[in-house]
């Protein structure tokens, strides 16, 4: 599976209606992620969001279901590291399903990569209460000196940066050399969330990271 199959802004959501504000802006990669619901709710409620996906050709990622990616043909999943081990979701998924895990470390991201994952979503980048198990906060020094451990290593698996990211943070993050961001409230809590869509695009596509 190429790099360009992973989006540079990949935005996590609980509901289809910010889905599709986000896809109407240009987004095409969204993280449905849903904590302490029935399998019938969160089936409901995905495919609802996997409807919006498709009128605006975007991937839908579930966090942490791989059962239900499978049930509902989602594009793929994200594991955080209590969740489903990843060579058990592959397993379950098959090839053609993207596979993403959450990493805090260097040497889990290493992990990630024997076990096949296709991205890394790395973080958190600073305090963040969906982030609050994983610690420590990593900073632009903490990305820069995974980073670049990864490219002496010359491993190019990309590597999502997550966790408190504003707009403003893109730059300084992208030159560490991450591949993209994820991001939530920075969107969802914007006066104008289309346009800030729009701006997170255009900062994530006119910078460049070692993977280009």
């Amino acid at each position: 599976m190429s790099h360009a199959t992973i989006s540079p802004l990949q935005y996590i959501t609980t509901r289809p209606e910010e889905a599709e504000v986000t896809c109407r802006a240009g987004a095409d990669w969204i993280q449905l992620r849903l904590k302490n619901r029935s399998y019938a709710d969160w089936k409901a409620i995905a495919l609802e969001t996997l409807a919006v996906c498709r009128q605006y050709r975007a991937k839908l990622i579930l966090n942490d279901n791989p059962l239900l990616a499978a049930d509902i043909g989602a594009d793929g999943v994200h594991l955080g590291q209590e969740d489903m081990p990843i060579p058990e979701a592959r397993a379950l998924l098959g090839d053609k399903f993207i596979i993403g895990g959450t990493a805090n470390t260097l040497e889990t991201i290493l992990a990630h990569q024997r076990d096949g994952v296709n991205y890394v979503g790395l973080g958190p980048f600073r305090f963040t209460t969906t982030k609050a198990e994983l610690s420590p906060i990593l900073g632009l020094e903490g990305y820069r000196r995974i980073l670049t451990a990864l490219l002496h290593q010359q491993i190019s698996l990309p590597i999502i940066a997550i966790g408190g990211i504003t707009l403003a943070d893109v730059p300084a993050l992208l030159e560490t050399g991450v591949y993209g961001v994820a991001v939530s409230s920075a969107i969802t809590g914007a006066a104008d969330p289309v346009a800030q869509t729009r701006l997170f695009l255009s900062q994530l596509t006119t910078s460049t990271s070692f993977f280009e």
